[in-house]
């Protein structure tokens, strides 16, 4: 059976990475967040799921993966998903970039974050056995894909973009092609 633990180091390209942190979400998910390589405070985002008793190996979160978990949750419930869309959109406009390594280590303080997204999850009780992400693990992967993707680039708006598709109740393919554009 594999390990919950994240990697100490991961392989990219033949350059081995650090683990900055790894957040335990709950029994089922990990995430880690390694050294990046596109700027001076990137963060590689991975993250492990308990499957049938087994540690999957560490993953990359693609916004396809969350975004198809969003639309389940909208079918199931469509004024609480809403809701839960309205609170990241709120969030994506107060996400700065990464300027120093004091923010770095203030913004992945795994205890402060973890509190915070505890607190947030409980928002959405109705979107707590839809879908296969818990609401925690989506707030927490959201916030940390936010962060790593205005670091990179402060005027990116991919993720915004699919969250305003979302909202809107856009086609099926608006939405896996935004979520899936590079």
């Amino acid at each position: 059976m594999g390990s919950r633990e994240m990697a100490k180091t991961i392989n990219l390209n033949g350059s081995l990475l650090p683990l900055l942190t790894q957040f335990p979400v709950n029994d089922h998910f990990q995430i880690g967040i390694y050294q990046g390589t596109l700027s001076q405070f990137d963060m590689l985002i991975r993250y492990k799921q308990l499957i049938s008793g087994e540690w999957s190996r560490a993953r990359t979160p693609k916004h396809i993966h969350w975004a198809v978990d969003i639309l389940i949750k909208q079918h199931e419930n469509p004024d609480a998903t809403n809701r839960f869309l309205d609170f990241l959109l709120e969030h994506w406009q107060n996400v700065t970039p990464l300027l120093s390594a004091e923010e770095r280590n203030e913004v992945l303080n795994t205890e402060t974050l973890l509190t915070q997204v505890n607190k947030e999850s409980l928002q959405y009780p109705e979107l707590a056995e839809k879908g296969e992400y818990s609401i925690r693990f989506l707030i927490l992967l959201a916030k940390l894909l936010m962060i790593q993707e205005k670091t990179n680039n402060h005027g990116a708006f991919m993720f915004k973009n699919l969250l305003e598709q979302l909202k809107s109740h856009s086609d099926i393919f608006s939405v896996v092609s935004t979520a899936t554009h590079r």
